[in-house]
């Protein structure tokens, strides 16, 4: 895998320090400092809150997706596991991953099921390479068998139009758009990675995403029929990581997140965490006028809505959205292999 262009970029982040964003816009250059303020906040309430095993206290907090997600969100900075300051608080995230009892490869446990599996499946995936020896064995030994995992999954005969996608379960013979989109960024991810994810199941992970839109209105749907911002935002980021940058289909459904945005629909609807986590990599991806006009309403929304402690607090907690909301903020810093343009 990865391991060796790994190890180069965590000795040019030792050096260089933490990662800088990417050169902005002059409309969103004057974000950068708030954004910059409220990233680091938001860490350090992270990295306080987490409980000595890894885990976080509150809603989801003991399944392996939220220290997943909070791993990530410390990645996405150039924070690197083992190093100065936040490197035992990662370390705490993989080490409570790679502790999932069993040996399956199932992620899922702890109530987290198919949404656990394929973000901490991601999560693994992401951090291979820039750990320690002991650490990267033990992500060897387990990720393989995540991955088979997911494509044993995907390969379950499935019911109607759901061929291609992921349900809550390993066994369902259907499928939504909200798991297939994780499931989907973990295998991904691996195959950028150098593990030997046949392209084929990417293919048929597209299949059933292209089945979720609604020709109609651009948007994409939780299962094929009506579409929602989040969903939108799902079905576009996966098709910007798959080899359809920048198309047709993928602006019609830039648009469509664009009105969404414009009036908060996208922030304030259900699931507005993982709305705008999905909306702000995939914008990002598109790129041009689409990413400076989402990032500004983000900007807009975000930054006036944390608490002095540096946390997000939703009806889903406060570390879920926390951590969402960094990986949403901290898009333009690149460091997530997966999300680079």
């Amino acid at each position: 895998m990865r391991k060796t262009a790994l190890i180069v970029a965590a000795l040019l982040m030792l050096v260089c320090g933490t990662a800088r964003a990417d050169k902005e816009s002059p409309k969103l250059a004057k974000y950068k400092p708030a954004v910059d303020r409220a990233i680091d906040k938001a860490l350090r309430w992270l990295a306080r809150n987490q409980r000595p095993n890894g885990s976080y206290p509150g809603q989801h907090g003991s399944t392996n997706a939220i220290p997943a997600l909070a791993g990530m969100a410390f990645l996405s900075k150039g924070y690197m596991p083992g190093q100065e300051p936040h490197g035992e608080t990662l370390n705490r995230c993989l080490d409570y991953v790679l502790a999932t009892p069993g040996e399956s490869g199932y992620l899922g446990v702890r109530g987290g099921r198919m949404y656990g599996q394929g973000i901490a499946t991601l999560f693994l995936s992401e951090a291979s390479g820039m750990v320690d020896p002991a650490r990267q064995k033990k992500i060897d030994a387990i990720l393989p068998k995540a991955l088979k995992v997911i494509l044993t999954a995907q390969g379950i005969p499935k019911d109607g139009n759901s061929t291609g996608g992921w349900r809550y379960e390993p066994n369902n013979r259907d499928s939504d758009l909200s798991i297939s989109g994780w499931n989907l960024m973990a295998l991904r991810s691996a195959r950028l990675n150098g593990a030997p994810v046949p392209v084929e199941a990417i293919k048929k992970a597209i299949g059933y995403v292209n089945r979720c839109r609604q020709a109609s209105s651009g948007g994409f749907g939780y299962q094929p029929g009506s579409a929602t911002p989040p969903m939108t935002a799902v079905g576009l980021l996966c098709r910007e990581l798959s080899g359809h940058h920048n198309d047709e289909v993928n602006r019609k459904a830039g648009d469509y997140l664009l009105r969404s945005a414009a009036g908060n629909a996208l922030f304030t609807s259900g699931h507005a965490e993982y709305g705008t986590y999905y909306c702000s990599q995939a914008m990002f991806q598109l790129g041009g006028s689409y990413w400076e006009r989402f990032a500004e309403s983000m900007y807009n929304y975000l930054l006036g809505r944390q608490a002095t402690d540096g946390a997000w607090r939703t009806g889903q907690g406060a570390a879920y959205p926390t951590a969402m909301y960094v990986l949403s903020l901290g898009v333009t810093y690149r460091q997530l292999p997966i999300y680079q343009r």
